[in-house]
């Protein structure tokens, strides 16, 4: 797999890799943009007559193909064991007479021309799980639903140990993950195919580091059943089995396993983003980067941000006589957002009470209805912990410890009987693990010594339970990783808060993940997409859109009551505003169009400074004009209804 694409599909790998009304979920698949000359026999392969299965649910699965033809003739063109097929297609001459076939085949990813990507991978020389997997991407975004699926499905028979390095060798994505998700997410989307999978699981332990030989994955392919067309439960006639909280804010289980957070006894769905207006030219990496809650450059005794932006309407970066001031917080009203999330920074590992404007904070939930989750980094970048960036926060040292436990204690102290509170939430991506020197990105060794930081996350949970009886407390972490140790050492963990960023499918079959390992309601912290293509080498607001709408249709598919699995929260979309600091390539003044981190993005990378769901033009009426991105609306509509 070439360098430069390797960590395309990162994030799958490191995730362990749609309320309930929603339509998308009952489309019909769409019309085929391509007619196979051999789509093969059967729809649902049972492929238990075509060869047998070894030790399912082991770490020495193994399927054994017996009848090579028949299964070929069964599975159709383009699908292990039948890719030679493919080259004899009319069409795939066609276009290759064309030149539509010509290219590195890492161009043929997420393109407009999805038959021509379908082509491309089903005959390219590649490893037989990696080609499987993008061969079925491709018939997917053709329309070729089902026998996408049957593409996905053969990944799991035949290559579930397939993986792929990065190009540093920090990073190792397993293929069969990410094709379970695919699978569920096409299920959902499109019930009246009348299948789901049932019984797939891969777990995997030692997959913190790159040595494959250690890696001890237990497998089972599960199998397609038939499905009949079910309606959603509903929560009414249900009684509850559990709750955790017995004040403002209750989580409650419902006897079918559902859970729903219970504001003042009513149902709240978390509709959050993530909201930090940076002024361009500041920096967190210059020390220049000021507290949003307290800016007011034009001295007129009004916040700058929350109070005093304005809509670009014309795109013309100049604020016309018809474009009046209306300010944040209205237009996150507007767009029917209820929470945003906000992390406290301490100064010189110690609670700054000066980062909080309460009477700003207290006004944006009695006038516009929002609340705060408020955040902790609990050691993350080692803030709050005083640990050496060098090595990392120390979840087995006391005066980390007992650090970063006191700025805990006297945030809750502080904030605990004010309206606008939500929830706590400790950490960031804490669990993280990564590069080659054996620290996280997120500079902790939580992922080093899982147990230790699940012990002191209940500890810390436990103390905040005592002092404040009316919020629950979530961990802030990336994926799926190490919430096994959560359910085991931090039962006083209420929330589950995951960072994910899929494509845009959706989360695919993280509920089911979450549920096995740690029954626990899940509230997805941060999600979202950029909008830069460096592909297109242009802005690309239609993907992202399209990502945000997967994202939230599967969010409020699984939502307590609905037909999904109905463990969800809701979720925070990442981020308001572009922040033009975060690219490592550029000066803060200037918004950068590079490919900064690799994700599962329409090009497959993240430009960091274009995450924003609206933009500042370029940059010289900043804090103030935001110009509204097409996700913005979306949510608009979304949220609204």
């Amino acid at each position: 797999m070439k360098k430069k694409t390797l960590l395309f599909f990162l994030l799958l790998s490191l995730l362990n890799i749609s309320c309930v009304t929603t339509k998308p979920f009952l489309n019909k698949p769409p019309k085929p943009l391509l007619e196979l000359d051999s789509p093969g026999e059967l729809n649902i392969i049972d492929y238990s007559k075509y060869g047998e299965f070894q030790n399912i649910g082991t770490t020495r699965y193994k399927y054994r193909i017996k009848k090579r033809k028949g299964l070929a003739s069964a599975v159709g063109e383009g699908i292990f064991p039948n890719a030679d097929l493919v080259k004899k297609n009319r069409e795939y001459k066609k276009l290759k007479a064309q030149g539509r076939l010509s290219g590195s085949y890492w161009d043929h990813v997420y393109t407009s021309d999805p038959v021509a990507d379908f082509f491309v991978w089903a005959t390219v020389k590649e490893k037989p799980g990696i080609k499987l997997f993008f061969t079925a991407n491709a018939l997917k975004e053709a329309g070729l639903i089902m026998h996408a699926l049957k593409a996905y499905q053969a990944i799991l028979i035949h290559f579930p140990r397939s993986a792929c390095f990065s190009g540093d060798n920090s990073f190792v994505w397993y293929i069969a993950p990410a094709a379970i998700d695919k699978i569920y997410a096409l299920c959902r989307r499109y019930p009246e195919l009348g299948i789901k999978l049932e019984g797939a699981f891969f777990e995997i332990k030692n997959g913190n580091d790159t040595n494959l030989g250690n890696d001890l994955i237990k497998f089972d392919p599960g199998r397609f059943v038939k499905t009949t067309k079910e309606s959603a439960p509903g929560l009414k006639d249900l009684k509850i089995v559990e709750q955790r909280g017995a004040g403002k804010i209750k989580l409650v289980k419902y006897e079918n396993g559902h859970w729903q957070m219970l504001v003042n006894d009513k149902s709240f769905i978390i509709k959050g983003i993530t909201y930090k207006p940076t002024k361009i030219g500041e920096s967190p990496h210059k020390d220049t980067l000021r507290n949003w809650m307290f800016v007011d450059d034009n001295g007129n005794g009004l916040i700058d941000a929350p109070y005093e932006s304005w809509v670009d309407e014309n795109a013309n970066n100049t604020r016309d006589k018809n474009e009046k001031i209306v300010g944040d917080f209205r237009l996150l009203n507007d767009m029917g957002c209820n929470t945003i999330r906000y992390y406290h920074v301490p100064t010189n590992n110690k609670y700054d009470k000066k980062s909080f404007n309460k009477e700003l904070l207290r006004d944006l939930h009695y006038k516009y209805g929002i609340s705060v989750i408020i955040g902790d980094f609990l050691g993350a970048y080692t803030i709050g912990s005083g640990a050496n960036w060098e090595v990392g926060t120390d979840y087995t040292d006391k005066e980390q410890c007992a650090r970063m436990k006191e700025i805990i204690r006297e945030i809750v102290l502080d904030h605990k009987d004010e309206p606008y509170v939500l929830m706590w939430l400790l950490g960031n991506e804490n669990n993280m693990s990564g590069d080659y020197r054996g620290v996280n990105a997120t500079r902790t060794l939580a992922f080093k010594q899982p147990q230790a930081y699940a012990k002191f996350l209940n500890e810390v949970a436990e103390m905040i339970h005592d002092l404040d009886k009316d919020h629950p407390v979530a961990v802030g972490n990336f994926g799926t990783d190490l919430i096994e140790y959560y359910g085991q050492y931090a039962p006083q963990i209420d929330i589950l808060g995951i960072n994910y960023y899929p494509d845009k499918d959706g989360l695919g079959a993280l509920w089911e993940r979450v549920r096995d390992k740690m029954d626990r309601s899940i509230l997805i912290t941060e999600y979202g997409c950029d909008t830069f293509n460096t592909k297109l080498k242009s802005i690309d607001e239609d993907n992202q859109a399209a990502w945000h709408k997967g994202c939230w249709e599967d969010i409020e598919y699984n939502l307590a009551g609905g037909k999904g699995d109905g463990n969800v929260l809701g979720g925070i979309v990442f981020e308001w505003l572009d922040e033009w600091w975060k690219s490592p390539h550029g000066p803060e003044d200037t918004q950068e169009k590079t490919n900064d981190c690799s994700l599962a993005f329409p090009d497959g990378w993240s430009s960091e400074e274009y995450l924003g769901i609206a933009a500042q033009a370029n940059g010289e009426n900043s804090p103030y004009l935001r110009q509204l991105r097409k996700s913005y609306f979306l949510y608009k509509q979304l949220w609204n209804n």
